[in-house]
């Protein structure tokens, strides 16, 4: 099935809901469609489990969701994971930018360029508090002996944009301290 053409010269979230379920998953970034195959099993058993520890640790109020998009303005891109602040619509599209508190970003070999340039500058531009990416497969600036996957925490700057405040090696274990405190080895979310 044929996917139908944006109703004006740019992609926005609203556009989504004219597009066939299909089993690929569909995001709006910077008014351009982007679209992905499904993802690799490894990669959805790293989510299943971060989900489990993030619930453990959430404070009231907060929500824990996968694959939802953010509603930034007429973009909808879709986090792997998000923590947001309620009440939360459950019938809407996405949940609005202003509740979400934290991205995070499994990289695949299919979303590397987004999950590591396009989406974090439009995360930070839209005020998300804290965005985190984990490395799943080797990837360049890998340090030697690391072993993956690599949790790469940020959190937003001064200047709007994220700095990084930890990096933390499958093996490794820090508490990281924003949004909430959460204590995490990355080697504990892999099988």
């Amino acid at each position: 099935m044929a996917v139908p053409a944006p109703r004006s010269d740019h992609w926005t979230a609203a556009d989504l809901d004219h597009i066939p379920e299909d089993g690929l998953r569909y995001e709006v970034l910077n008014g351009q469609l982007v679209v992905n195959a499904a993802p690799k099993p490894r990669h959805q058993w790293l989510i299943k489990w971060l989900m489990r520890a993030l619930d453990d640790v959430l404070p009231p109020g907060y929500v824990v969701l996968e694959g939802v998009g953010v509603l930034i303005g007429d973009d909808e891109p879709i986090p792997d994971v998000m923590v947001a602040i309620g009440p939360i619509d459950w019938d809407d599209r996405g949940v609005p930018v202003e509740q979400v508190k934290l991205v995070v970003e499994v990289v695949s070999k299919s979303t590397t360029l987004q999950d590591r340039m396009v989406k974090p500058v439009l995360y930070a531009a839209a005020g998300i508090p804290n965005y985190w990416r984990v490395e799943i497969n080797p990837f360049k600036g890998q340090l030697p002996d690391e072993k993956l996957p690599v949790l790469f925490a940020h959190a937003l700057g001064a200047d709007d944009t994220y700095e990084r405040t930890y990096r933390v090696a499958a093996g490794d274990t820090a508490t990281l301290r924003s949004p909430f405190e959460f204590t995490v080895d990355p080697a504990s979310l892999m099988p």
